[in-house]
């Protein structure tokens, strides 16, 4: 029997997720792609990535290992676009490991958002 007092926490955490993800996914296709730095404003996808970002360390503050994994991987990617969006020799390999971070964030969306449709069905 499900708890329905839970379910709304639940699905916060969940939606937080996706967003984070989905906010990454996008930076990372700004790296990728000039056209979709024009059709998104740095500062929009920076202010919701940060402020997304700083609502999920909050929601896993209750889970040290979970929030340093995730603070880890919010890092590197947005490492890695710095330097494709400065060019250079350093921006092809970054791109190669950019396109690796897109799959697995691709993937977690997924997953994510399959959870995520659960937790709202209850």
């Amino acid at each position: 029997m499900a708890d329905n007092t839970l379910t709304p926490k639940h699905i916060e955490i969940a939606e937080t997720f996706v967003r984070l993800y989905v906010f990454l996914t996008q930076y990372i296709d700004r790296c990728e792609d000039e056209a979709a730095r024009k059709e998104y404003p740095e500062a929009e996808l920076q202010k919701h990535l940060g402020e997304t970002r700083a609502k999920m360390m909050e929601i896993l503050k209750v889970n040290p290992v979970v929030k340093g994994k995730v603070e880890k991987e919010c890092e590197r990617v947005l490492a890695l676009g710095s330097k494709c969006l400065m060019g250079g020799t350093e921006k092809v390999a970054a791109l190669d490991v950019l396109g690796a971070e897109r799959v697995i964030l691709k993937n977690k969306t997924i997953a994510l958002s399959d959870l995520l449709a659960v937790y709202r069905a209850l």
